[in-house]
Formats: C-alpha cells, structure tokens, sequence
C-alpha cells in the first residue's frame, strides 16, 4: 500500500504539472498569434454570434466546437451540422487529425519546442486556462494511463522480489493487497525467509520449528480445494507473524490470567529448570517436582535425597539433580524413576552443567566431577581449586569453573588437566558464561572480566555494578548482568563498554535475583517480589510481568526460566508472608494454525502490525 500511495502521489503530482503546460499553451494559442500579433481568425468568427455553428457532444460527453483544434471525438455529421454558417466564413469542416492538422499547428509546437523550461509552463498555464472543463478532462484520460503502469508487474520476478525486500515487512503485507500477481510475489517463501533472518527468527529456533510442523500437518490432513491451492507457501511468513504475535503479547497480554502451582509447603525453591513444556523445580525440602506447564499439574515427585537440592539439569527425559547429601541422582522424567546414584564428592554438589550425555558437577569440596549420566559412572575428577566450586560451564570440549578462591579455571576434562588459572578477582567468582571464545566471569568484587580462551588472558575488566553479579546472559558479544545493587547492565565484551543500564523510576528496588535473555527482551526478577520486562535495544521499561502484594515486606521471586511463549516463576518469602509455589504466564498465540489460515491474518496484520524496527 505504501508503493501504490507513493506510485498514485507521483502521478497525480505529474498530471497536474502536464494539465498546467497544456493549460498554458492553449491560452498562448487563443490569445496571440504564432508570431505574438493577431488573434486566429477562425476564433474571431467563432465568436460572432450570427455565425456560430451549433454545438456537438462526442460518446464521452465532450463538449465539441467546429474549428477548435481538440474537437478529436466530433461526429461524423459535424459538418453537415454547420451546413447553415454563411459560405464566407472560413470554418473547417474536416476534422482534425495527424493527416489534417489544425492551421498552422506544427509552425507552433516547433516554437514551442524552441522554448526553454520556464518559458513552456508558463505558456502550458496559459493554454489550460482557455480549456473547458470537458477538455482539461479529455487531457486527464489522455496522462493518466502513462502514469498507472504496474511496474513490479513488468519486471522480471527476480528484479521484483529484489525491490520488494526493501519493504519492512509491514509494508510487504499492505503490498500483498494490491492485487493477485503482488500477493503472490509479497508471499514468497524465500523473501520471508530473510524478513526472519533479519528479525532473528532461525530456522532451528522453537517458534520457527512449531509452525512448520503444523504447516506440514494441515497440509497432510486436508486436500487442497480450488479456493486455496493457490495459496503459497508461506511457512517462513507464518513463522513471522507467530513471532510478532507472541511479541505483542508479551507487551500487552493481561498477566493476571496465569497458572498457580503449589508445592515443596513453605520450603525455599532454589533450582529451576524448563524445558518444551516440562518444569522441574528443586527445593530445601530434598524432593524434585515435575510439572506440566500446560495444565499446570504436578506430573510427580522425584524422592530419594536425603538432604535439600540445590542443582539441577534438564535435557529431554533426563534430570539430573545435586544435593547437600553429596550425591547426585540421574531421574527419568517420564517415570520419575531414580536411574542412577552417583557417589563421589565429599560436600554439597553446588552447580553443575549438562551437555549430551555427560554431566560436570562442581561442589564445596572443592573439586569437579565428569560423569557419564547414560551409565552413572565417574570419568574425570578436576583438583585445583582451593575453596567450594561455586559455577561451573561446559561444551563438551573443555570445562570452565569459578570459586571461592577468587579463581577461574579452564580445564582440559579428558587429560584432567588445567589449561588456564585465571587470576584477577579480589573476591568470591559467582557467575560464569562461556561461549567457546570468551569466559565471562562475574564477582562479589563487584567486577566483571572478559577473558580470552585461548591464551587465558584478560580483555576487559568490566566496572559499574556496586555489589555482587548473581547472573549473567552472553548471546554473541551481548552479556546482560544482573547485580545485588538493584541495576540491570548490557556490554559489549568486544569492546569492553557498557551499553546500557536497565534502571530509571521503574527500576527493582531490590537485589536482582535471575534475568533471561529472549527474544528483544531482557526479564528480570528480585528480592523486591517483582519481575520486569526490558527492551534489549534501547534498555527502556516495558512492564511488570508479576508484582508479588507482599513484594517489599517479604515475598521474593526466586528464580526465573523463559521460553519464547512462556515464563515460569518460583516465589515465596523467608518470613511467611507469601506462599511457596510457581507461576507460569503463557504468550503464546494460535492465530497461525495453517498455512490457508495466514491468508486470513493478513488484514488483521496490516491493521495491528505496529513495529519499532
């Protein structure tokens, strides 16, 4: 709609500049001569009333006089019709065409053509202002056609598709309303494709996996029927506009309607995991529960520890949990049967990280452990630091772990070797990233360092936090920290600077307990019994997504996890006042069920769609 709004502003703009010339060269012809002295003398006697020929009008209803040099619809007895004006008089009676041209038409426009720019509007104005109102009409159906060319239509597809991917994609599905051919091509499957590149929608991701499946199952359940075979493929656009739903509800979605799951009575639930549509929760009371985030049930309850949990990881059916008891448990999910029992530390398993079918498990003991979680056997144990292992990450290649020595080591697990001791920290490593370049490592120093794998050197020594840095997010070269001090900071490791702050008068008034990364969203919870939502580009408050009523006189959000769609949130308090149990806020949107369904979405788009980017 925008091209075709510029496209009818254009032309409209031209004919008006084209009716002016015309309207100037008319007025130049009545009033002078071709050499500027003497008026024509058919139009003297035309004037004189005993000697006017009537009037004819052509099938278009335009007004015709005998001798004017644009009576080009004039019948054919137009002459007998002036059969009465007095042979004296010097009328034509042929009718004006390219073989029988007006007097002297071509002596003119050849002056005309001499003339420079300003000097042929200005005669163009003057001929206009001498035309009636059926002729300056006749000028108009003469331009207009020049100008209403459907120029996507007369490209080449390819040439099309390329001018139409500078459209965002607002104006992409405006265009598609034009008319059939521009649908058509506004709903190319490739050209959405990059609309999803460009909006960070991956192929791999889960909105974009979601759609296809059910693209895939309704095109398999239904036959297509004449009224919607020729729909195209439009799976990458229908993953947009989930996207851009899911993104709206987020924004703007009443909160209040969300699931209550209670469990673990007044206990401290202190690991959180969620996965697809599985929460596991881990509490102080040494029991696990697997939730449905759907229905919001209580699948089962995951007994055998002897002492509180306080680790968990979650990959597809496996669970596998660290408890003050010194082992760790390897659950099925599905049975909530214990598989394996893994013996080994000699204190409380603090962290712990899962990747494919090993596990590395960090505890106060000040050593980590690599298990095989298929066959519940210890592979590896890491010695080298000298206090508790508070954080630990790894990527299937090599091991990275932060402690209360002030340490941060990187470790070859096969060799059980220490590659690199990172040594900087003036206090207590709480929180680690690792992408496989950078290791990120947050302190109650209040600082937090960039390093390099590779060489084990640091690059920046990140400073503005005031407190300790209880969570990180790293996604490229983006980390999103959140500090004891109440504030939110997004830097750019690459450089070393600090981005933005996520604070303001709707900042958290307490310390930050847990933040997610999704999407263009960052989510934050506290101490404050709030969690937020944060505009990751400009840092600005979006709004609460859960405000606890005994928020500031005790009830805590204690830990968060977010998908795309949904955000599960463990609460209570340390005094009572607000009951242990999770929250579980569903945005998901199921306006995008089938590929015939997005061609009706379309018009509900094109008057929702309100982008920022």
């Amino acid at each position: 709609m925008l091209i075709v709004c510029v496209c009818t502003m254009c032309m409209k703009t031209i004919i008006r500049v084209l009716v002016q010339v015309l309207h100037g060269i008319l007025s130049w012809v009545r009033f002078s001569g071709l050499d500027g002295t003497i008026v024509d003398q058919t139009d003297q006697q035309l004037d004189s009333p005993e000697e006017e020929c009537e009037d004819t009008r052509d099938d278009d209803g335009f007004e015709l006089r005998h001798g004017s040099p644009f009576s080009y619809h004039a019948e054919e007895s137009l002459g007998e019709a002036c059969s009465s004006v007095p042979s004296g008089a010097s009328i034509r009676s042929i009718i004006p065409s390219k073989a029988h041209p007006p007097p002297r038409m071509g002596e003119w426009l050849q002056i005309f053509s001499g003339w420079s720019h300003p000097e042929r509007l200005m005669a163009i104005n003057e001929l206009i202002g001498l035309c009636e109102a059926t002729q300056v009409r006749h000028m108009m159906q003469i331009i207009e056609p020049q100008f209403q060319r459907d120029f996507i239509s007369l490209l080449p597809k390819e040439l099309a598709l390329y001018v139409l991917s500078f459209l965002d994609p607002r104006d992409l599905l405006r265009a598609a309303q034009t008319c059939k051919y521009w649908r058509i091509l506004a709903d190319d499957n490739l050209l959405w494709r990059e609309k999803c590149k460009e909006a960070g929608i991956g192929y791999f991701s889960a909105m974009s996996n979601r759609v296809h499946r059910r693209s895939r199952n309704s095109t398999n359940a239904h036959t297509p029927t004449a009224s919607n075979s020729d729909v195209p493929n439009t799976r990458w656009k229908a993953a947009f506009m989930k996207q851009h739903y899911v993104e709206m509800n987020w924004k703007r979605k009443d909160t209040r309607d969300h699931k209550v799951l209670k469990g673990h009575d007044d206990h401290v639930i202190t690991c959180l995991q969620f996965s697809v549509n599985r929460i596991v929760s881990g509490s102080d009371d040494n029991t696990l529960k697997v939730w449905s985030a759907t229905t919001g049930k209580c699948l089962r309850t995951l007994l055998g520890h002897t002492g509180g949990v306080w680790s968990s990881q979650m990959s597809g059916t496996t669970i596998v949990s660290g408890s003050t008891d010194r082992t760790l448990r390897v659950w099925n999910a599905e049975t909530g049967h214990c598989l394996h029992t893994l013996y080994g530390h000699t204190s409380t398993v603090r962290c712990m990280h899962l990747h494919g079918k090993k596990v590395v498990s960090g505890s106060r003991d000040a050593t980590l452990r690599m298990w095989d979680v298929e066959i519940g056997e210890c592979l590896h144990v890491l010695v080298g630091h000298m206090a508790a292992v508070r954080c630990v990450q790894y990527n299937g290649h090599l091991v990275v772990s932060g402690a209360y020595d002030y340490m941060v080591r990187i470790w070859d697990p096969e060799r059980e070797e220490c590659l690199h001791q990172l040594s900087g920290h003036t206090n207590r490593v709480y929180s680690l990233q690792f992408d496989g370049i950078h290791v990120v490592s947050g302190s109650l120093d209040t600082s937090i360092r960039v390093w390099d794998v590779e060489t084990g050197a640091c690059k920046h020594t990140l400073m503005g936090h005031q407190s300790l840095t209880s969570g990180m997010e790293l996604r490229d070269n983006l980390l999103v920290s959140g500090n004891a001090d109440s504030t939110v900071k997004i830097w750019d490791i690459s450089t070393g600077q600090c981005l933005l702050t996520l604070s303001g008068p709707n900042k958290h008034l307490s310390a930050v307990t847990c933040l997610q990364l999704i999407n263009k969203f960052v989510i934050t919870s506290s101490d404050d019994g709030t969690v937020k939502l944060w505009d990751i580009r400009t840092g600005e408050f979006v709004r609460n997504l859960v405000s606890l009523s005994s928020g500031g006189s005790g009830g805590v959000v204690w830990r968060i996890r977010a998908s795309e769609t949904k955000l599960v949130c463990a609460v209570g308090s340390r005094n009572g006042t607000e009951e242990t149990k999770l929250l579980v806020l569903d945005f998901d949107t199921d306006v995008v069920k089938s590929e015939p369904s997005v061609k009706l979405e379309i018009v509900k788009t094109e008057i929702q769609l309100d982008y920022g980017i």
